[in-house]
């Protein structure tokens, strides 16, 4: 899995904030790109969190989508943080895909409750 330090802005509450910490990357064994940003105070768990299930976003630009739709940007991406995302996923496409029980067991993982 792969994991970069970027900034990403919001608006949610209706203030400007940023968040210099938040996390972008690619997660192979389920397939996508993954966003992570404004830890919680007290849990830890991000505000924004795209990217849990499997191929939930196959492209960065179906990434930067959601995270627009949920009151969030993280553009312009670093290049070289989108040039080692997008070299990562290269690498790990030419991995094996998961078959058999594990396969099942992690679609009923990420299936809606």
């Amino acid at each position: 899995m792969s994991r970069y330090t970027i900034t990403v802005t919001g608006t949610v509450t209706g203030r400007g904030r940023s968040d210099p910490e938040a996390i972008i990357g690619y997660d192979p064994p389920i397939r996508t790109y993954f966003l992570q940003a404004f830890p919680h105070e007290v849990t830890d768990e991000p505000a924004l969190w795209l990217g849990t299930h499997d191929h939930a976003f196959e492209a960065l630009d179906e990434l930067h989508h959601a995270a627009v739709a949920h009151g969030y940007d993280f553009m312009p991406l670093p290049p070289e943080v989108a040039s080692k995302l997008t070299e990562g996923k290269a690498v790990a496409s030419n991995r094996p895909q998961r078959d058999g029980i594990l396969r099942e067991l992690f679609k009923r993982l990420n299936e809606p409750d």
